[in-house]
């Protein structure tokens, strides 16, 4: 349906829930990536890319990522209470596709696309060997949103590579990250454009800030 705006409308009351889900993953772009390794109850390694995930809070430190259906995910960090996101660099695109095959529950995904892990430092998961990030977390608490489950991290460490990092924080040059968009599409970072935040202090003294960015 189009509106007389000239714009395609999508109506989640009027669609397959998931055609409309390929719609919301088409306009909710580009989307980080964690890559989250668990461990089961039984000691087996799981790990898995998942799309929905972002910073939660600030104080305390804490990550989030969502579980669409009950995968081993989330079934892992509930029985362990811990989990590491490791950064997707583009230079493993492949691999992070790849774990997320549908293996059966109890087939580590690491072992099969050859993908190293390494002991991390604070919790008993591992973490990622050529990721240049890793962030160590222990569950905080999950949400249960419809047939997705929000999952949420206390961040416990943040582990970058030396040469990752510039002037006291990581560096996304060094980081190259990989990113979703929707379907079958993937991101990288691109054009990278720094710009700093305008004080209202300023705004407010300097009308010709407003008429810059306005083309007036």
């Amino acid at each position: 349906m189009t509106d007389p705006a000239g714009r395609v409308q999508f109506d989640p009351d009027e669609m397959e829930t998931r055609a409309f889900y390929r719609v919301l993953n088409s306009v909710v772009v580009p989307r980080p990536i964690a890559w989250v390794c668990s461990r089961s109850a039984e000691g087996v390694i799981n790990l898995a890319p998942h799309s929905f995930y972002t910073v939660a809070c600030v104080d305390p430190p804490v990550v989030q990522f969502t579980s669409v259906g009950r995968k081993d995910s989330l079934r892992n960090v509930e029985a362990t209470g811990e989990f590491t996101v490791s950064l997707t660099p583009e230079s493993l695109f492949e691999q992070v596709n790849a774990t997320g095959t549908d293996f059966p529950a109890g087939v580590s995904e690491a072992e099969e696309v050859g993908v190293r892990l390494e002991p991390s430092s604070r919790v008993g998961v591992p973490r990622v060997v050529e990721s240049p990030v890793s962030v160590e977390c222990t569950l905080h608490s999950t949400v249960r949103l419809g047939d997705s489950t929000v999952v949420f991290g206390l961040v416990r460490l943040i582990s970058v590579w030396a040469g990752a990092v510039r002037d006291g924080r990581p560096r996304i040059e060094h980081l190259r990250p990989l990113a979703r968009l929707g379907g079958n599409e993937w991101a990288t970072i691109g054009e990278v454009k720094e710009i700093p935040r305008i004080p209202y202090r300023r705004w407010a003294e300097d009308p010709g800030i407003g008429e810059q960015i306005r083309g007036d």
